[in-house]
């Protein structure tokens, strides 16, 4: 008689360790990135980070470039999960305050994920065709929700009729990246006031810097 490999958790405890060990080598290949540059690492240094034997890696990634890219889904996955739409209805919080929301929640994200942070600001633009596919994806996403939460606050009476709303979304988010750059990145032994930098940029968004 055949033992249900399922019935005896032997499938699911398969499962969960193969999870564990691409999850090992993930975050293996991010100390690494971080500690030496993408170019400069090999999947030697990888391998011997993460305390696995070469064939091992193989079983779960093709190449360093795929590491990488696994790396980036996650990281685009959590920020669009914290890109939310704009509440119209009756009763919503104000616009600022769901748009202060919102960047407050990318710039946490990506103050938890700062050593990959780090490398896609350094080093990730040029690096492959699928990377720049999927950054350019990304940030066309935001763009259009941006676009979208400044025509609404047109629509509501919160936003100037006469705003440039695509120009502006570009604006909107060229200021957040600048930010992430430039306080997160090039600044990496500091650290990073979320809510300073999150009402920052809403403030000078949304009221510019002249007095009124």
């Amino acid at each position: 008689m055949k033992t249900d490999l399922k019935s005896d958790g032997r499938t699911e405890r398969a499962t969960a360790i193969r999870a564990e060990r691409r999850a090992h080598i993930l975050e293996s290949a991010i100390r690494t990135f971080s500690a030496k540059g993408y170019h400069q690492t090999s999947i030697a240094d990888i391998v011997d980070a993460a305390g696995v034997a070469r064939g091992t890696f193989y079983l779960y990634f093709e190449s360093k470039s795929t590491v990488f890219l696994a790396l980036l889904d996650e990281l685009l996955a959590h920020l669009r999960a914290n890109v939310v739409g704009v509440d119209v209805t009756p009763g919503a919080a104000p616009l600022p305050a769901q748009l202060l929301d919102i960047v407050r929640r990318v710039l946490r994200t990506m103050v938890d994920r700062r050593a990959l942070a780090n490398i896609l600001f350094r080093e990730a633009i040029g690096l492959d065709a699928d990377v720049d596919q999927k950054l350019r994806g990304f940030y066309g996403s935001l763009q259009t929700f941006l676009i979208a939460a400044l025509r609404m606050g047109q629509q509501s009476g919160a936003v100037r009729a006469t705003l440039d709303v695509d120009a502006s979304a570009s604006c909107i988010l060229g200021s957040i990246k600048q930010v992430l750059e430039q306080y997160l990145v090039n600044n990496s032994e500091q650290d990073f006031d979320v809510e300073r930098f999150a009402h920052a940029i809403v403030d000078y968004n949304l009221n510019g810097v002249l007095a009124r």
